[in-house]
């Protein structure tokens, strides 16, 4: 553990009304201890600059979140550790709280296992050129994205307090605060004016209303106020969304910072006295806003934080492709988004010319490859061994990996990465084709379902056609056969949805979902779908979690299960 000097008052007068607090909503990167370390004597100096008492900083700042196994090896929690000494050493006579990881203290292990967890989950509270002191995040969450029993020891010190410009504050790290008695009740217990709460904390849709409504609900029952600090931007699969607040005694925002956007913010306030003036209080985007801001940032932040400067989609004419052309272009700019078309003999006319007019309207490089003779030499190169069976399912596939590698070898020979445009009512069912459209490095639709993407696409529409109505308009179709509508494979999106979310999302067996008036036959069959297509979700690209569950980190079912309920 990082030795901390003795932590007393700061001077012997009696301490103000109000305490000037500043937040640093930040985007840091996993692993970029430098980058992450400049950020931060950014925002010191900055909240410096703005008188603040105290400053904070995101869970686990240095390092960015979540590191994963990374903390796993020494070097890195080394290295980590230096940054937090380098900073401390510049610190002035303001205090920070930064987050990183730090050594276990001793007795700091799960009780309940054999491994012998040796890193914490730490914030440093820095000032005056030393470490002041740190404290060890008490409460780790191990339930859907989160895997923080497997790497941290739990922290000891529930009631842990610090001065801080001579008031007495409880810090605490995310989950801590979650837990209606958890240590910010106890630090309030113990004296804590003011509670000082630092998050890593996931997006998903109608996550920062519930947020708020607990942290209002923390400050009424703690009768201080509270700081909740929160960590933006994408990283993999997961979207952070801000919305920083400082909530009064009373359960009042004094301050909300704006989603999915970095934000700098100072306020003094009050404590152990009436209620602050409401400050600057960013609106809470609406649901569809919301998901679309989550997936634009997905989207740009995958692609900057791993050097993708440009992407390339296939554009077949269809809504999903459409919406993931769309989202791209907001994420990166038109002009780093390449539109390849790529009909087939069963491809409509209005298809081509829809995706042409979608590439006009965002700027992006339009191409078209016509993939038939291709198709033609597979079927004559397969015909030897597919005499004497009929078209199916077989033939519809070899044209979506046909389109697949097309996509594959632009990316190969140009750089710019593939896009994948499946949603997740097409993942969940297997109504995805492995190696086909489901080949890419990200797939920023594999959370939506395909409900919401109709939803998104007319959101996006609301000032001006972006997207071709017709696109909207039109029956969804893989367009691999002649006719085909995706209605004759799959139930309708609308009734196919409300099954999955309940199957998925909801944990929901068949006979409590058919209890809620659901077609029996079809509930059967949605869930059988589902379970034996996990072998495909299994080698999917990452995508955007917008939901309470996604596919990947959150759900995670055996391939191999012969359970069915």
């Amino acid at each position: 553990m990082l030795p901390a000097a003795p932590v007393g008052t700061q001077g012997g007068s009696l301490a103000p009304m109000s305490l000037r607090v500043a937040g640093a909503q930040l985007n840091l990167t996993v692993g970029d201890l430098e980058g992450n370390e400049a950020r931060i004597v950014e925002a010191m100096d900055w909240a410096q600059g703005e008188g603040a008492d105290v400053l904070l900083l995101p869970e686990l700042a240095v390092t960015g979140y979540p590191p994963e196994d990374l903390v796993i090896r020494p070097s890195f929690v080394d290295d980590n550790i230096a940054v937090v000494r380098r900073l401390a050493r510049r610190s002035g006579e303001m205090t920070t709280l930064i987050g990183f990881v730090d050594h276990a203290s001793p007795g700091e292990r799960a009780a309940a296992d054999a491994i012998d967890r040796r890193v914490a989950n730490a914030v440093a509270v820095i000032g005056g050129g030393e470490i002041q002191g740190i404290y060890h995040k008490v409460l780790l969450p191990n339930y859907g994205v989160f895997d923080e029993d497997r790497y941290f020891s739990a922290g000891l010190d529930s009631d842990k307090v610090f001065e801080v410009a001579g008031h007495t504050v409880g810090v605490s790290i995310c989950e801590d605060i979650w837990i209606p008695d958890g240590p910010p009740r106890a630090q309030a217990v113990a004296g804590a004016g003011i509670i000082l709460n630092v998050n890593a904390s996931p997006f998903h849709r109608g996550k920062a209303r519930d947020r708020e409504e607990m942290l209002s609900a923390r400050a009424r029952a703690f009768q201080v106020p509270v700081v909740y600090l929160n960590l933006v931007g994408g990283q993999d699969e997961l979207v952070f969304d801000g919305a920083s607040v400082v909530i009064d005694p009373e359960g009042t925002v004094l301050h909300r910072s704006p989603q999915f956007t970095e934000d700098l913010f100072a306020l003094d306030v009050p404590v152990g006295a009436s209620p602050g003036v409401v400050g600057n209080v960013a609106s809470l985007l609406d649901p569809t806003e919301e998901i679309y801001r989550a997936l634009v940032t997905g989207l740009s932040d995958y692609c900057r934080k791993n050097g993708f400067g440009d992407v390339v989609i296939g554009l077949s004419g269809g809504i999903d492709s459409a919406l993931t052309a769309a989202i791209a272009a907001d994420a990166l700019g038109g002009g780093n988004v390449w539109g390849i078309s790529m009909p087939s003999r069963y491809s409509s006319e209005g298809s081509v010319a829809d995706s042409k007019d979608l590439a006009a309207n965002f700027g992006l490089r339009f191409d078209v490859i016509p993939m038939d003779e291709i198709f033609a030499s597979y079927l004559a190169a397969l015909d030897p061994v597919f005499e004497g069976t009929e078209m199916g399912v077989a033939e519809e596939n070899i044209q979506s990996r046909i389109r697949g590698a097309l996509l594959m070898a632009i990316s190969n020979k140009h750089g710019p990465m593939v896009v994948a445009t499946g949603n997740k009512s097409e993942m969940a069912a297997g109504y995805a084709t492995l190696y086909g459209d489901m080949a890419g490095g990200y797939s920023v639709l594999k959370d939506v379902f395909k409900t919401v993407v109709f939803d998104l696409a007319r959101w996006r529409n609301r000032d001006g056609e972006m997207i071709p109505q017709n696109t909207i308009d039109k029956p969804p179709s893989a367009e691999l056969r002649p006719d085909q509508k995706d209605s004759d494979s799959l139930p309708e999106y609308g009734l196919l949805d409300a099954i999955l979310e309940r199957y998925i999302e909801d944990d929901m067996g068949p006979d409590e979902i058919i209890a809620e008036g659901f077609d029996p036959e079809i509930v059967r069959w949605t869930a059988r779908l589902v379970d034996r297509n996990e072998y495909k979700r299994r080698q999917a690209a990452p995508g955007v979690k917008i939901t309470t569950k996604a596919f990947g980190r959150d759900r995670r079912l055996p391939i191999t299960n012969h359970y069915r309920p």
